[in-house]
């Protein structure tokens, strides 16, 4: 099989057992399993043996014309390149962890058939972006990703945070695309094609005629799908899905797909020096603002998310400097101990019966309970931190190497201020990060206080799967000697400045946030933890569920309580309260869109309705009356007609005479 068939196969597999997924999924409940696991599993497998194929060679490329559309066709095309293969990898791994996981997940889950065709499909489209070198077929699988998206956060639709973090996270993200359309638009009337190769080969050889405004429309739409400031509220939300879902959008699908784009068409935003500081001014905000409310959140499932947008932030940081590499290693470092996160605070939540760090800290013996999610936490935790020799360190570090790089001068074409804004804002960043990641661990592992109640044994396929996670998050970093010759030759190797001061700054807010732990826990005043109901063994995704809003089964009134305890609000000071809420941006959104939208639907409805339907109800209510009034003459008397007819004709001729006379004098 050659490698062109082999690649069209990865996405194609998926696809097929999605709609069959959808077509037999309610008749047929014994191949639902399969037919989620199976496919993905085959396409995880092949795009293995893509990346193997295609190596550190040149790029790929293969096009069949799709449809004639006149002077910009579109094409079915393949380009397949080093990062490309690689990402490809990770979706599929990724995607068939959370497709395993879930069979124990949502084992009681009525939904489940089209929970898994879902995520199938879901993957696919992730994957046909990746592969695709077609600006207009990347941009189906863009939209097809959103639409999955909102079924997927959506699917405990009987819970009200369930039902607005799916409306939310489609309507902020499809905010984004509509610029992000007209970007692709204007790129290609630039250039003259849809297809990447033809783009980037018109910009080395012409440049473009207006490229700050094509790289800021295309920038809106990154900045929704991948969860960018301002435009990403809508992902700390998106938690009120499933947790192997999360895993799904953080880790390898959805928000990565921004960041591939912008690596995909980096030569666009290098194109315009102003593009690349609003993009870096865009990632030091999103890294900044995400920590500090990391460090605020209760919701281990929320922290894990301003998590993500902050490790997001680094990626397109080190695109503003012009790394693509760099972003790229840490994209595919972030998928591995992202997954692994998720996936281990979903065992988590399984075994302590709730989503609340503050609960979590006034009970204990929960590592003992959960040794699996224990160590893999411990260690993904680590990786996240930037802590050596895990993952996170070596492509946190080529992310700040990049910036040092930029800063100082030595990379051409990108401003000095691009890249001082990206190392500070990163170095700060590795700080805050440290900080709520250590704040995490201790609240969830180091609780005191009687046990909660044991929910059940972890299921064998929901444990397996951290192990399996765990081997990139402790191994992947070791490979960054081999990446240069897969992205652009450029070394990903840690640098000494770097190394030391982002390894510096991640141990002093460990060590802080442990202290400040220390500090509270011994002078706070532990809640007694009260009556607590027996639970019985009950499927992962209903004790999610049931804590998604309360927490209240086991906990009673302290779950999701402030913790005295809690490191943070020592740390953030009077910063805590307005961290915690995600500084107030929805409220800010609320006020500038929500209610003016609401005023004006309002007044259109009172238009409508006093306006428009009283002309309506007048021009039908004008022919009833005058029939009214005609019904009435009609008596069927026929000496009363023939005496209207004799008035009339006695009418007509006086009126005639008068004219007459009126005329002759």
């Amino acid at each position: 099989m050659t490698l062109t068939t082999t690649a069209v196969l990865v996405p194609l597999l998926p696809f097929l057992g999605a709609v069959a997924g959808f077509l037999t999924g309610r008749r047929s409940p014994g191949f639902v399993r399969p037919l989620a696991v199976l496919p993905t599993l085959a396409a995880a497998v092949l795009t293995v043996a893509v990346a193997v194929g295609q190596g550190a060679g040149p790029a790929t490329d293969v096009a069949t014309r799709l449809t004639p559309t006149g002077s910009l066709p579109i094409d079915l095309a393949l380009h397949i390149d080093g990062f490309a293969a690689l990402i490809a990898v990770l979706v599929g791994t990724v995607a068939t962890c959370v497709q395993i996981y879930s069979t124990a997940y949502l084992r009681d889950d009525p939904r489940y058939p089209s929970y898994a065709a879902l995520v199938s499909l879901f993957t696919s489209a992730m994957l046909l972006v990746v592969y695709t070198g077609d600006l207009m077929v990347l941009l189906v699988g863009w939209e097809v990703m959103g639409i999955c998206s909102y079924f997927l956060v959506g699917h405990y639709w009987e819970t009200e945070a369930a039902r607005a973090a799916s409306l939310k996270a489609f309507l902020v993200t499809k905010l984004g695309d509509v610029p992000f359309l007209f970007g692709i638009f204007a790129l290609a009337a630039d250039t003259g094609t849809f297809r990447i190769t033809g783009i980037l080969g018109h910009i080395a050889r012409d440049g473009l005629h207006h490229p700050t405004l094509i790289a800021l429309l295309l920038l809106a739409g990154v900045a929704g799908k991948s969860a960018q400031f301002p435009l990403h509220t809508w992902l700390p939300d998106a938690m009120a899905g499933p947790t192997p879902v999360s895993a799904l959008i953080h880790a390898a699908t959805m928000v990565a797909a921004g960041v591939y784009v912008v690596a995909r068409l980096l030569p666009v935003f290098a194109a315009s020096a102003a593009a690349l500081v609003v993009l870096a001014v865009m990632a030091a905000v999103t890294m900044v603002g995400s920590a500090l409310a990391a460090l605020a959140q209760d919701d281990i499932k929320r922290v894990l998310a301003y998590s993500t947008v902050g490790q997001l932030g680094y990626m397109t940081g080190a695109l503003a400097v012009g790394d693509r590499g760099a972003a790229v290693f840490h994209l595919l470092s972030h998928g591995a101990f992202k997954a692994l996160l998720f996936l281990g605070a979903g065992v988590v939540i399984h075994a302590a019966g709730t989503n609340s760090l503050a609960a979590m800290s006034r009970t204990g013996g929960l590592a003992r309970r959960v040794p699996d999610a224990f160590w893999t936490l411990t260690v993904a935790l680590l990786a996240l931190a930037a802590i050596p020799p895990f993952a996170g360190f070596f492509s946190k570090e080529a992310v700040l190497g990049a910036a040092e790089h930029a800063a100082t001068g030595h990379a051409a074409g990108i401003p000095g201020a691009a890249g001082w804004t990206v190392l500070l804002s990163g170095l700060l960043t590795a700080l805050l990060t440290a900080a709520y990641a250590t704040r995490l661990w201790l609240l969830a592992f180091r609780g005191t206080g009687p046990e909660a109640p044991d929910h059940g044994p972890q299921p064998l396929a929901m444990n397996a799967v951290l192990w399996v996670l765990f081997v990139p998050t402790v191994g992947f970093g070791l490979t960054a000697p081999l990446l240069p010759a897969w992205f652009d030759g450029r070394s990903l190797a840690p640098g000494a400045t770097t190394s030391v001061l982002g390894t510096g700054v991640a141990l002093v807010g460990g060590l802080v946030t442990y202290a400040a732990w220390r500090h509270t826990s011994t002078r706070a005043a532990r809640a007694p933890l009260g009556a607590v109901a027996a639970v019985p063994d009950v499927s992962p995704a209903v004790a999610e569920e049931v804590a998604i809003d309360v927490h209240t089964p086991a906990y009673g009134d302290i779950a999701g309580a402030p913790d005295p305890a809690d490191p943070g609000r020592l740390l953030l000071g009077p910063l805590h309260r307005h961290a915690a809420a995600g500084f107030h941006l929805d409220a800010v959104y609320t006020a500038l869109f929500v209610r003016p939208t609401r005023a004006a639907a309002t007044l259109v409805r009172f238009l409508d309705h006093a306006v428009v339907d009283t002309y309506v109800r007048g021009a039908g209510a004008a022919p009833r009356w005058l029939g009214a009034a005609v019904r009435r003459a009609q008596t069927g008397n026929v000496q009363t007609y023939l005496g209207a007819l004799l008035a009339g004709a006695l009418v007509l001729a006086i009126a005639a005479v008068l004219v007459a006379t009126g005329t002759g004098a």
